[in-house]
């Protein structure tokens, strides 16, 4: 298994620190609002990626962090009048229902900033003593050019990057460059106890800490955005590495930017959405289906086209398991020849997925596999036997299940007079009016209801 790790700028055999377990970190969003759409894509996409890997056998410890303290949520708690706690608390259970409909696995631990003040304040004071940060008027700054290796990351060198800065007289900084740890208390601001007074932590010092607490020195996947490659993660290495003497993260995955309609989104251009409201107009099934659509280091553009031929695409999936499923109630017997022929180019497409993920997690190509079996099951599954119909469902559903794709329909309820619609035109039909079985089924296609008669019954779905 190869992956593009954003620190050597090339693709990577992948070795975790431990054989058969992965630690894997993904930075987590600030929740002073709703999640938007671009939250969402390294939601779903790292998600896919700890599928795949326990998929492959590995034993994965996940952890993603919520920032539940920082100048936005202050601000909206000041504009609420509320405490910043109950901002972060009421939309830490709004993320999560959105994950849910993403089909997001919780993660092994959600830890939150406000609960590892503590590790923060014995992390800073360890680089204090190492001679990494200072404490000027209870600000604590980290020195950044003592780290030899700053900018790796991100390719930035810091001469070019301070050529660009404006220095204010008033900077109390050493050098321009060092960025904050820890700052202190401001009226109305939530703050904790420290050697340097009262305060709050920076953001780039929580990722550090939590990471070790929760996965160890040496994290084997770090992840997230391509917008946190600089200054987050720049940050997060260059603390973490002066302070533990180890090496932070073994690879990083940054996901590429998702526009909208080929514009970057923003609220100022009027094309910024949340989830929830992308949820009012499609499931989010067919947004994290969409999602997986292009490879995770493209670009990614947001249009109804776009998302309407994912739906598309969904829907053929979906219906072919669904055809499976009922095949199943009726097929017997066990794999004839000319199933295990089938079955035997089942496989080597099943293997053209794994080679896809196994590829820096292709998944644009693994979806093409999957496509190909759903084209196989539709044309050898009618006259295959029980035993063969079986394997395809279940080999179907598998691959499904990697890319976090729900394979049961969810049961729809149709209102009362839809329902006695149809069961009008059952009875037309019985009593030979197909006039008006004719005219009761264009009603419904109207309403968007599309009507199938099958040798089991009468099926239907939305338009």
């Amino acid at each position: 298994m190869k992956l593009y790790n954003t620190l050597s700028r090339k693709k990577e055999e992948f070795v975790p620190v431990h054989e058969g377990k992965v630690g894997m970190y993904v930075c987590g969003p600030t929740v002073y609002n709703y999640i938007h759409i671009g939250n969402a894509r390294p939601m779903v996409v790292f998600d896919t990626v700890r599928r795949y890997l326990e998929y492959k056998g590995y034993e994965v410890n996940y952890v993603s962090n919520f920032t539940d303290v920082d100048d936005k949520i202050i601000k909206k708690a000041n504009e609420e009048g509320v405490s910043s706690a109950e901002i972060s608390e009421r939309f830490i259970v709004e993320c999560k229902k959105d994950m849910e409909g993403l089909n997001v696995k919780p993660a092994s631990t959600h830890p939150k900033a406000t609960e590892e003040i503590d590790g923060m304040i014995t992390m800073i004071s360890n680089l204090i003593d190492k001679g990494y940060a200072y404490e000027k008027d209870g600000t604590v700054y980290y020195r950044t050019r003592k780290f030899g290796d700053y900018g790796h990351l991100s390719g930035k060198n810091l001469d070019d990057m301070q050529a660009g800065i404006r220095i204010a007289v008033s900077d109390e900084k050493d050098d321009p460059m060092d960025f904050v740890l820890w700052k202190p208390k401001k009226e109305g601001e939530p703050s904790w106890p420290s050697p340097w007074g009262e305060g709050r932590p920076g953001w780039h010092i929580e990722c550090s800490v939590m990471s070790k607490k929760y996965i160890g020195s040496t994290i084997d996947i770090h992840a997230g955005g391509e917008d946190l490659i600089f200054p987050h993660h720049e940050n997060e290495i260059a603390q973490s590495e002066a302070c533990n003497d180890e090496k932070f993260a073994k690879y990083w995955m940054h996901n590429a930017f998702l526009n909208i309609d080929n514009k970057k989104m923003s609220k100022s251009a009027g094309n910024f959405f949340t989830v929830r409201e992308i949820s009012e107009k499609y499931p989010l099934q067919v947004i994290r289906f969409f999602m997986l659509s292009a490879h995770y280091r493209s670009p990614l553009n947001f249009s109804d086209t776009l998302v309407e031929a994912a739906k598309n695409g969904l829907d053929r999936i979906l219906t072919a398991v669904d055809k499976l499923r009922e095949l199943k109630a009726t097929a017997s017997g066990s794999m004839t020849d000319k199933d295990q022929e089938h079955a035997a180019e089942a496989k080597k497409l099943v293997g053209k997925f794994e080679a896809s993920m196994d590829d820096d997690f292709n998944t644009a190509d693994a979806i093409s596999a999957v496509f190909e079996l759903v084209k196989l099951a539709n044309v050898t599954a009618e006259e295959g036997s029980l035993e063969y119909v079986t394997w395809l469902y279940d080999t179907i559903t598998r691959l499904c299940d990697i890319l976090g794709i729900v394979t049961e329909k969810e049961e729809e309820m149709l209102d009362a007079d839809i329902e006695a619609l149809i069961e009008e035109r059952q009875a037309a039909r019985k009593a030979k009016d197909f006039a008006r079985a004719d005219e009761i089924r264009n009603m419904l296609a109207e309403q968007g209801i599309i009507l199938e008669d099958t040798r089991a019954g009468v099926k239907w779905k939305r338009a």
